[in-house]
């Protein structure tokens, strides 16, 4: 069944009624028929089953047929602070770690990034990065539709992550295995959790020296060497093993 995200005022009356880009694309892309059901997830993790019952030119309206919470999302807040690698490795991350249960993530200007963007440039990519989320959230049948914030630097991400519950710090030169799987399981349902990757380079050492400042955790995810987009599927794929529930 397809998955779309609307507002919440947009049911009223036992009624759903689909305005903007999702009529076209229920119409004319999916081309979906009267009868035919949909789920409409609001911005409170609502889910409702909705069954076609007219298609115009403007709008779709579907009658409510049930309401459930979604079962979707972890539970935990992730937002994953990406070293901003080269070319369209920014799209498969986005991708992936929306699919593997992010709740944000942030483009982060280090050091060692061979990716540089002026503003101009940053803002037509976060647009396009949005998108690459949506639809990623609309595949997993997300609860909800990550956020991809705009770019920011290194000490910025920092101070922002201090706020989180636990700040994770995957290090190329780190080691003890046993010590990740140790502060895996100190994570505990509600808290939220700042995952930094580096770039093709990297961490810079005094970006690692921030970190341990700031009080994150210096982990391993092994010994092999991972390119940046993989890192950050493998951190993103071990944090859903450990915390998912149920």
């Amino acid at each position: 069944m397809y998955r779309f995200f609307i507002d919440s005022n947009q049911i009223e009356g036992g009624v759903l009624t689909v305005t903007g880009d999702d009529v076209n694309h229920i119409r004319n892309v999916l081309r979906m028929k009267i009868g035919e059901d949909i789920e409409a997830v609001d911005e409170n993790g609502k889910v409702a089953t909705c069954r076609i019952n007219e298609l115009l030119s403007d709008r779709i309206l579907a009658d409510v047929l049930f309401v459930e919470d979604d079962g979707a999302e972890l539970p935990n807040r992730i937002t994953l602070y990406m070293g901003l690698p080269k070319q369209d490795k920014m799209e498969l991350v986005i991708q992936k770690a929306v699919e593997l249960g992010a709740s944000r993530i942030v483009p982060v200007r280090m050091k060692r990034c061979v990716m540089r963007l002026d503003e101009k440039k940053a803002a037509s990519r976060v647009k396009r990065w949005q998108g690459i989320a949506e639809a990623a959230a609309k595949q997993a049948k997300r609860g909800i539709i990550p956020e991809v914030s705009q770019v920011i630097g290194f000490g910025e991400a920092m101070d922002e992550a201090r706020g989180c519950s636990h700040i994770l710090f995957p290090y190329e030169c780190a080691e003890d295995i046993g010590k990740t799987r140790r502060f895996l399981t100190e994570i505990e349902p509600g808290q939220s959790v700042a995952v930094f990757i580096g770039p093709e380079g990297g961490f810079d050492p005094s970006e690692v020296a921030k970190a341990k400042d700031a009080g994150a955790h210096i982990i391993t995810l092994g010994r092999r060497i991972l390119r940046t987009e993989t890192a950050a599927i493998t951190a993103m794929s071990i944090l859903m093993f450990a915390l998912e529930r149920g």
